[in-house]
């Protein structure tokens, strides 16, 4: 039997993990060994927008340690990761390529919505419980030192996802500036992410009802909720409501004592007890679900399922594009045009994936750019591409990067503007000449498509596509009159010729 080690290391706000896994296609996921150092960088980024030298220092040192651990347990691949306080570091660049040099251990950063997918696929690694749950009301709030993610489920489907920039750190060091330590602190935390979490109940909880939460998080999540083992349990309100008013009775050295936690770690624990208290009072559940898992879980998870160590049952595309379509439906996307274009395009890029290596992950960016193609229209009916791009750039879709965020932006705004050609301008919205290539593909491929359906009549009843030699052929069988979408669709073959070098061609049948 193949048994796999595989290394995850969280670079986290206050503390710096690496948890090794034994994966194998029989017995699944195993963790064999956790290593925790404490260390707050999130400190520097959110006072002083920057990770200083001496916080790099120390972390070069830890991965030092790190590395040398994975040599004893003979890792053969690894992960490292980090979050929020790498993200919002204005010398972030510089600091990859310090680490980079001084321990050759490449560090991806996350992009939030990355990284809460990354903490979702944790959960779901628990697949019994986690499936029974979501086909009621669920709510996920994954808590960090930066921000919260607050995730609902119903029915199986991802309803929404929404990012709270009122972390635990983040908080904190909000509230160090204003002084020494109050008697009445919890009081100025209610106040300071109050607006927040009613504007998130306003527009996204209305009458939602929500009967479970699942909490996850970093290491203050566990302490705060007694499970510093990390074990999978569930907890009522009020059994929460008795350990909060234990913690915000108590003073910082109290906490610390009671915890046997160093003073920083204790300073944290108010904070994040409060955002959980008044996020579970707003949510209005009665049960609380702690899975005992961190966001190294989900790296290995993610790595088994892409290296098809691990199967899974519950199809985490679909959440991708589910959290699409809610977007769409927000902004009053018309849904048989979608669905019909939906089709079209699928089927356009189906007969050119062979020949020019378009990827699934291809295909599912151009799927999310399908759905979010007039988006724009909600804001403006002359503006629409440009207001679709800003839409897009400004919603975080969960499962997504920033860079797959900004192709599908692109696509989306091309299909209704004149196409940037790369050598007119060498930096088409900062886009890497890899990322270019595939707005160019996606692009031809939705403005044939739409032409099909320009009309908005659904005219098209059944749509072959062949890759022949140097052309396309499109067999259609169409009702009504297929005048204006003909006319369309030979104008907007400019850009797939220019772009595959290949000429489609209409092969037309009127339905009788």
């Amino acid at each position: 039997m193949a048994v796999t080690r595989f290394a995850a290391i969280d670079v986290g706000s206050y503390n710096v993990s690496m948890e090794i896994f034994e994966l194998s296609r029989k017995y699944g996921l195993k963790s064999v060994n956790r290593v925790r150092q404490r260390l707050e960088i999130g400190h520097d980024t959110y006072t002083e927008h920057k990770l200083s030298r001496e916080k790099l220092d120390k972390l070069a040192h830890i991965l030092h340690d790190f590395k040398r651990i994975m040599d004893e347990y003979k890792v053969s691949d690894y992960r490292a990761c980090a979050k929020s306080a790498f993200r919002e570091a204005k010398n972030e660049v510089l600091a990859l390529e310090l680490i980079y040099q001084r321990t050759g251990i490449r560090i991806d950063v996350l992009s939030n919505s990355e990284q809460r997918f990354l903490g979702y696929k944790a959960i779901a690694s628990k697949e019994v419980d986690f499936n029974k749950m979501i086909q009621k009301g669920t709510a996920i709030v994954d808590m960090g030192g930066g921000s919260v993610q607050i995730s609902l489920f119903d029915k199986d489907a991802l309803v929404t996802t929404q990012n709270l920039r009122i972390g635990s750190l983040r908080i904190r060091e909000r509230l160090s500036v204003l002084g020494r330590e109050t008697t009445h602190s919890e009081q100025l935390v209610e106040e300071l992410i109050r607006k927040e979490v009613q504007n998130f109940r306003r527009l996204y909880l209305k009458d939602r009802k929500i009967q479970n939460i699942i909490l996850v998080g970093d290491y203050f999540t566990n302490l705060i909720f007694h499970n510093k083992s990390d074990v999978n349990k569930m907890i009522t309100k009020e059994t929460f409501m008795e350990w909060y008013q234990q913690i915000v009775s108590s003073s910082t050295m109290d906490l610390a004592i009671s915890m046997n936690v160093p003073m920083e770690f204790a300073s944290v624990i108010m904070p994040a007890a409060v955002i959980y208290r008044r996020l579970i009072d707003e949510l209005g559940a009665d049960t609380i679900w702690l899975p005992g898992i961190q966001l190294t879980d989900g790296m290995a998870y993610d790595f088994g399922e892409k290296n098809k160590i691990i199967q899974t049952t519950h199809d985490f595309e679909n959440d991708i594009v589910m959290a699409a379509k809610n977007m769409a439906k927000r902004y009053g996307s018309g849904k048989q045009h979608t669905q019909a274009l939906t089709v079209l395009a699928d089927t356009i890029f189906d007969s050119m994936k062979k020949a020019y290596n378009l990827s699934p992950r291809q295909k599912l960016l151009l799927k999310i750019a399908v759905l979010l193609h007039d988006c724009g229209k909600y804001i403006s009916l002359v503006n629409v591409a440009e207001c679709s791009y800003n839409i897009i750039m400004s919603t975080e879709i969960i499962g997504l990067s920033h860079s797959e965020r900004k192709i599908i932006a692109n696509v989306v705004k091309y299909n209704t503007e004149g196409f940037d050609y790369y050598s007119e301008n060498q930096t088409v919205d900062s886009l890497t000449l890899e990322e270019y290539r595939t707005v160019s593909k996606l692009t031809a491929i939705l403005k044939l498509a739409n032409a099909l359906d320009r009309s908005h009549m659904q005219k098209v009843q059944s749509l072959k596509a062949a890759l022949k030699d140097s052309q396309l052929i499109l067999n259609i069988e169409h009702t009504g009159d297929f005048t204006l979408e003909k006319g369309l669709f030979y104008e907007k073959a400019e850009l797939f010729e220019d772009v595959f070098s290949v000429k489609p061609v209409l092969k037309l049948k009127k339905c009788n």
